[in-house]
């Protein structure tokens, strides 16, 4: 591999370079009925999502991180070649269960017609079944009546692209570009892996440890870098313990990565803890937020501890402390647990659901938080961290928070 494209080999290293999407009319397009659908709890105000993500994104340059958006590296790579467009646009409607036939062609001819600018703006948007003049004598009954020909639209809008920590993770030197667990977030990363497959900055730079041509599910929200040798990673709604076991495997066998330690953690399969990241941050070299309902009355939990052992072969080991654990792996003789809301019974469980624990790091003992989760950025900053708030009434109504709105691709070692 020529010079690496990407280097994040901790949580907190000073952050240089980070992806993020802001919020367009795909916001716009969620409607009550396609909410649960498109994973969604309400429907943003789009001016004003825009005017909070515009603060958060120029938060982190004034703190010294350059910031890509993903799809602008996805038009600069889709206008490197014609031939590259065309190779998108069939796998982006054989995706959609669009072969051959009419609505397939007529879609193929509406996308590869526009500039690129406009296909993508259009993909993350949308397409309406109204957009197109499909002749009632070519419809199939499928386009007709019944099932998804009920919807609006041909292809539906990508909603939750803001959360750019999802599609794909960075790890050292590389990525995971992952197959995500439901339908309306699985097209958000074949935009990256046309990014990194044929965008000049990234083509050739970068490893890719598991791309999304997988069943198994995993998003990156559970993964988190804590060392550079240790991974954690959530066994939660969107990641399953099949796909870490895989991912692990590949970490320790490739030449190109030093991980020899993955820390699986167990978290509650649901909606209001969907990622390990919605519950457990690291904001310093010994410090940690984290929400405590993930535990159970006496404090534990299901951890597991995955190490290569003399034969090649994986050795586990279970554990249910938190704290002990994390001392263990990261040689640490004392831990800082930040609880969330400070563990009260009504305010940890309200700011979680705000992303009170969705802390982004960007730099050792520096975060980025929404201001709404008051109570837990003044524990925060009791506990000496440096707090950056970002407004945060809209972005929220999509259940993430600031790591969820942001992938780092270099962060300074430390």
């Amino acid at each position: 591999m020529k010079d690496p494209a990407i280097n994040v080999n901790s949580e907190i290293g000073k952050l240089k370079t980070v992806l993020l999407k802001r919020p367009g009319d795909e916001i716009e397009n969620i409607t009550p009925d396609s909410m649960e659908e498109l994973l969604f709890d309400d429907i943003p105000y789009l001016k004003m999502a825009q005017k909070e993500h515009d603060c958060f994104a120029e938060t982190l340059r004034e703190n010294g991180a350059e910031t890509l958006y993903i799809d602008e590296l996805a038009v600069e790579a889709l206008s490197q070649d014609e031939t590259v467009k065309q190779k998108f646009v069939e796998q982006y409607l054989s995706e959609h269960n669009y072969g051959e036939g009419v609505t397939h062609d007529i879609l193929r001819e509406y996308l590869t017609g526009l500039t690129v600018r406009e296909m993508v703006t259009k993909l993350y948007s949308g397409v309406r079944r109204n957009e197109l003049d499909i002749p009632l004598k070519d419809k199939t009954l499928h386009d007709l009546a019944g099932g998804d020909a009920s919807s609006p639209f041909l292809l539906n809008p990508l909603p939750n692209a803001y959360f750019t920590r999802d599609p794909q993770a960075s790890i050292g030197s590389g990525l995971t570009i992952n197959h995500m667990t439901f339908k309306a977030r699985r097209p958000e990363s074949l935009f990256t892996e046309f990014v990194m497959a044929h965008h000049p900055r990234f083509a050739g730079h970068v490893n890719v440890w598991r791309d999304r041509n997988h069943d198994t599910r995993i998003e990156g929200g559970d993964e988190l870098v804590l060392s550079d040798h240790v991974l954690a990673i959530g066994i939660s709604e969107r990641t399953s313990s099949r796909t870490i076991e895989a991912l692990t495997k590949e970490l320790f066998t490739s030449s190109d990565s030093k991980f020899d330690t993955v820390v699986a953690v167990e978290i509650p399969h649901n909606h209001a803890m969907m990622h390990l990241d919605t519950v457990f941050t690291m904001v310093n070299r010994d410090q940690f937020t984290v929400f405590p309902g993930i535990m159970d009355d006496a404090g534990k939990m299901n951890i597991f501890v995955l190490t290569p052992d003399d034969n090649g072969k994986i050795k586990m080991e279970h554990h249910t402390d938190l704290t002990e654990t994390l001392k263990q792996v990261l040689h640490l003789s004392e831990l800082d647990m930040i609880l969330t809301g400070e563990g009260d019974a009504i305010v940890a469980p309200r700011e979680q659901w705000n992303d009170g624990s969705n802390t982004l790091a960007i730099a050792p003992g520096e975060v980025v938080t929404y201001n709404r989760n008051y109570v837990s950025n003044e524990i925060l900053r009791k506990h000496g961290i440096t707090v950056h708030e970002v407004i945060s009434s809209e972005l929220s109504r999509g259940r993430g928070g600031p790591r969820c709105m942001s992938q780092p691709l270099w962060r300074e070692d430390l």
